[in-house]
């Protein structure tokens, strides 16, 4: 995946290119939200895409680099953006990952190895796989299941969308 690269040169958000959906390819509200280290750089990306008229996210991205402490999660414990996402939602819910189960799929002429995670929620689907350079992709959604259409609408955001004006 040639275009899952590393930046030379880093922007003012992250040094990293982010995979998710276009926010124009999206009808609802968009929210971008940096997970900022102690050096100043940035630690992963999580994209809120809001369907529900301000009732709560449909999906949430994530984007998280090797080494991002987000990525450190105990056995059995939920990814970040799904309790990012429970977080949105007003819902504390102890949830918690019963299953795993890894799945091929094809995003263009790529392979995809993609962990579906069954959580005790069943309301909640998240898939996880990892990119070519090394970020870790998490897709988390409420109320819907992530079917293999929507990787075929995931591509790399342009850096000028998380620079701080």
């Amino acid at each position: 995946m040639s275009f899952l690269r590393r930046r030379s040169v880093t922007p003012a958000g992250p040094d990293f290119d982010v995979l998710a959906m276009d926010p124009g390819d999206w009808p609802g509200n968009l929210g971008a939200g940096l997970l900022p280290a102690p050096d100043g750089s940035c630690q992963g990306v999580f994209l809120r895409y809001d369907l529900f008229g301000g009732r709560g996210p449909a999906m949430i991205i994530g984007n998280l680099p090797d080494g991002s402490p987000a990525r450190e999660v105990p056995e059995g414990e939920i990814p970040f953006e799904v309790a990012q996402l429970l977080l949105a939602l007003e819902n504390d819910e102890e949830i918690t990952v019963v299953g795993a189960e890894d799945v091929p799929v094809m995003q263009g002429d790529n392979l995809l190895i993609v962990r579906r995670l069954k959580l005790s929620e069943s309301r909640i689907s998240c898939v996880q796989f990892d990119r070519s350079d090394g970020v870790l992709v998490t897709i988390a959604a409420w109320d819907r299941p992530i079917t293999d259409d929507l990787y075929a609408l995931l591509k790399p955001l342009p850096a000028e969308l998380f620079q701080q004006g």
